[in-house]
């Protein structure tokens, strides 16, 4: 990485709730591939360009953000393979309680983007609990939006509104 990549991946890693938009609903995304990949002791640096390749699919082209969402994921899944105060049970219970303050960030939960992530994988042991975590997050999709749909509606009248 070039030194001034680097300094601009500090400063927007230092302030990156200022510089970014929507940066919430980016780190949740962050998290969600960060929980299938952590499953994945063999995990490659190249690894993450799957989600650069997602992240450009998310947000039409924007390269910025697509880095910004690699290198969260990146950060997340070094903090949990460090044992740095992050595990998987605890990106689960964040993900969970991001989901019951900002119920519209169901929506967010690509589970086709999600079993890309799969193919990363090549031990049956770990593509099993991939698959057992990538069916948790569909049936959590799935109830969210249903039981909640209303504060959904109520939350994007919001958003649409402020535009």
């Amino acid at each position: 990485m070039q030194l001034a990549s680097k300094i601009k991946h500090y400063l927007f890693n230092a302030f990156r709730e200022l510089f970014v938009y929507n940066h919430s609903s980016l780190e949740f995304r962050a998290k969600l591939f960060a929980l299938i990949l952590s499953a994945n002791e063999n995990i490659k640096a190249d690894d993450f360009l799957i989600i650069k390749k997602i992240g450009m699919n998310i947000y039409k082209n924007d390269d910025e953000r697509a880095n910004l969402l690699m290198l969260n994921t990146k950060e997340l899944v070094k903090k949990v393979k460090e044992n740095n105060g992050l595990d998987i049970d605890t990106l689960v219970s964040n993900i969970q309680k991001e989901l019951k303050l900002m119920p519209r960030y169901a929506k967010k939960i690509d589970i086709d983007s999600l079993k890309e992530l799969l193919l990363l994988s090549h031990d049956r042991d770990t593509i099993s609990y991939q698959e057992n975590m990538i069916e948790f997050l569909q049936k959590t999709k799935e109830e969210t939006l249903h039981e909640r749909r209303s504060q959904i509606e109520k939350d994007e009248e919001k958003i649409e509104s402020k535009y």
